[in-house]
């Protein structure tokens, strides 16, 4: 099986988590620039097979865009261009910053670390694909 990519796209930053073969597990991949995400994600790709890829969707809490919706939309289209075959599935990413915050939190971190950008990104990342990889793809729109 190939694996499954998950994206918590950022207007600086943007956190991946990558699945197992198996789809079984989440972790973290990496945190990367977004302007320097597409380049990332070809050279991932000649090293790994994707079947499908998941990007955080913010919405706010009464379903209505947030100030990032449009910079995720905008890159959507621009992830169809470059990458045709590979299928994309916008997941609800409420929360996921805060439950990120909390689980770094109880790692017992040094504070410098929980405070870590790009450690929440990258832990989003693996928060949204491991509820998607549990539920089997339900909790996608």
């Amino acid at each position: 099986m190939a694996r499954v990519i998950a994206i918590d796209f950022g207007k600086k930053r943007t956190g991946l988590a990558v699945s197992d073969p198996l789809q079984i597990i989440a972790t973290a991949l990496d945190t990367v620039d977004s302007n320097e995400l597409i380049g990332y994600l070809k050279r991932y790709m000649l090293q790994e097979p994707v079947e499908k890829v998941l990007i955080g969707y913010p919405l706010n809490m009464d379903n209505t865009p947030t100030h990032a919706t449009p910079l995720v939309e905008k890159f959507i289209l621009k992830f169809g261009n470059v990458f045709p075959h590979i299928s994309v599935e916008k997941i609800d990413e409420r929360m996921t910053s805060k439950m990120a915050s909390h689980a770094i939190s109880e790692m017992g971190l040094k504070k410098k670390d929980r405070e870590k950008k790009e450690l929440i990104d990258a832990v989003s990342a693996v928060m949204m694909l491991q509820e998607y990889l549990e539920n089997n793809g339900s909790m996608v729109k």
